[in-house]
Parts: structure tokens; C-alpha cells; sequence
């Protein structure tokens, strides 16, 4: 019969001992970036239902739907950011844009958007671009200690 008991010890003659610190290692080094991706879902999501929050879906359709699209857009980048976060980068370009337009959004979609629309989206476009910018540094700075 085999002997499958605990034995304490080092791990150091295990084969695989330095990829999996290697990988360990990577997976720390993301962390940070993950938890800027988290915010980015949370304001895809806001910016997704913040026609309906702010009170502006009924007197300006086409700003609540452009919202209620980019919104999910931003929001299933962030998941995918999250989920894989040193592969992002390319992502958080597409990301800052989506914050961009939302910025200019009340103006471009809808002339007179409304004072608590434009705020809406004002805030939540600057949150998105800043969010999108420091995964984007983080990602970068993580690049260049590994090289």
C-alpha cells in the first residue's frame, strides 16, 4: 500500500518549485490591478443604470440608452480586465475611450441633457478615464520590474 501521509518539510526538491513561485509571484503583482479593474465594473454598472437613478430615461431616451449600452460595455471589460488582469492592457485603451464618451456624451446624443445627467456622467466618465489610467500605470510599472 502506498504511503500518502503528510510528511512536513521543504518543498525546494519539488520539480515544478520555481514555476510555481514564478507564477505566485505574477499573480501578487496583479492584485492591485484587479481591484482597479472591480471599480471599473462598478462604474460600468452605475453608468448602465444611471438614466433610471439620476431620473433622465424618460425625458431623454437616446442619452439612456447610449448610457445603458456603454455602461455594459464597460463593465464586461472590467470583468474581463479582473479576470485576467496581465493581459489588460490593450482593454484599458478601449476603456478610457468608453469614459471619454461619456464625458461628451450628454452633449454629442442629447442638446440639452440636463443638469443632474451631465453631472452623471461628467463623474462617472472621470472615474472610468482615472480608473482606466492607474490600471494602465500599475500594468506598466508591473512590466518593467519583471524585465
Amino acid at each position: 500500500m502506498a504511503d500518502v501521509s503528510h510528511r512536513p518539510g521543504d518543498i525546494s526538491g519539488h520539480p515544478d518549485a520555481s514555476e510555481m513561485r514564478e507564477r505566485y509571484a505574477r499573480m501578487l503583482q496583479t492584485r492591485g490591478v484587479a481591484a482597479v479593474e472591480e471599480l471599473v465594473i462598478l462604474a460600468g454598472i452605475y453608468a448602465a443604470v444611471s438614466a433610471w437613478t439620476v431620473h433622465f430615461s424618460a425625458a431623454k431616451p437616446e442619452l439612456a440608452i447610449s448610457n445603458l449600452i456603454v455602461g455594459l460595455g464597460i463593465a464586461a471589460l472590467g470583468l474581463c480586465m479582473s479576470m485576467v488582469p496581465e493581459r489588460s492592457q490593450d482593454l484599458n485603451f478601449v476603456v478610457l475611450f468608453l469614459g471619454v464618451w461619456l464625458i461628451v456624451s450628454p452633449w454629442v446624443v442629447s442638446r440639452d441633457a440636463g443638469t443632474g445627467a451631465i453631472l452623471s456622467n461628467v463623474i462617472t466618465g472621470a472615474c472610468v478615464c482615472l480608473f482606466a489610467l492607474v490600471a494602465g500605470g500599475l500594468l506598466m510599472s508591473k512590466s518593467r520590474n519583471t524585465v
